[in-house]
C-alpha cells in the first residue's frame, strides 16, 4: 500500500509509522530522514541540502520535492510506502501527484486541547534522551529519570507558546490537505486521541474502510 500520514503535530504519527511498517510491510518515509540520508550518501541533492541547513536556511519545494521523487524510485518503496512530513502544502501534494500514486490518505485527528496536554506534559531525560510524561507517564522520583537519575526538562519547542505556534503554522498551511485529499476519496480518519495501543487498533480498522 502506498499512503501518506497527515496529523498536527503531537498526533504520534512517526510512533505510529513505526507500527505501520510491519502492518503494512512498507518502508516509513519522513522528510527529515530522506534529508539525512542524502546528506550522508553526498549525493548532489544532498550536497544542496547540507548546504541550505548549514545557512541555517528551510529546504525548498523544489529540492524536498526532487528527493521525495529519488526516495520513492528506490526499490524498496516501489510496492508500497508510508509518507510521513509530506506533503505539506497543497502544492506539494499537486507534485506528488506527478510522479507517484497513492493508495490512501490517514488522517490522525486530534484537538488542539489534546495535543496541547500531549506535548506539554512530556518531559526529557538531559542524560538519556528517554522520556516521560507529567500525566501518562510519571517518573518514580519527580524531576529525576528511573533509568540514569538524569534531570528531565522541557523541551523548547514543548513550551505551549512554541506548540500554539506549531499548531498555527498546521492550520494554515497543512490542514487544507485533509478536504484535499477527502474530495479525492482518499481520506480515511483515525482517532489519534488514546494511548499508542488503542490508535495502532483504529488504525488496523481504517484500513478495512
Amino acid at each position: 500500500m502506498k499512503c501518506i500520514f497527515l496529523g498536527p503535530p503531537g498526533a504520534g504519527k512517526g510512533t505510529l509509522a513505526v507500527k505501520a511498517v510491519d502492518i503494512l510491510g512498507a518502508p516509513h518515509i519522513s522528510t527529515g530522514a530522506i534529508f539525512r540520508s542524502a546528506i550522508a550518501a553526498k549525493s548532489p541533492l544532498g550536497l544542496k541540502v547540507k548546504a541550505i541547513i548549514d545557512a541555517g536556511k528551510l529546504v525548498d519545494d523544489g529540492t524536498t520535492i526532487a528527493l521525495v521523487r529519488e526516495r520513492l524510485g528506490q526499490e524498496d518503496a516501489l510496492k508500497g510506502y508510508i509518507l510521513d512530513g509530506f506533503p505539506r502544502t497543497i502544492p506539494q501534494a499537486e507534485a506528488l501527484s506527478s510522479f507517484a500514486e497513492v493508495d490512501k490518505v490517514f488522517n490522525f485527528d486530534i484537538p488542539d486541547a489534546a495535543v496541547l496536554q500531549r506535548l506539554s506534559g512530556r518531559r526529557v531525560c538531559r542524560s538519556c534522551g528517554a522520556n516521560y510524561h507529567v500525566l501518562f507517564q510519571k517518573p518514580k522520583i519527580d524531576g529525576a529519570c528511573d533509568t540514569c537519575n538524569g534531570e528531565l526538562y522541557t523541551r523548547e519547542d514543548d513550551k505551549e507558546g512554541a506548540i500554539v505556534k506549531r499548531l498555527e503554522v498546521y492550520r494554515a498551511q497543512t490542514a487544507p490537505l485533509i478536504e484535499y485529499y477527502r474530495a479525492k476519496g482518499l481520506l480515511v480518519d483515525v482517532d489519534a486521541r488514546p494511548r499508542v495501543d488503542d490508535v495502532v487498533a483504529n488504525f488496523r480498522t481504517a484500513l478495512q474502510k
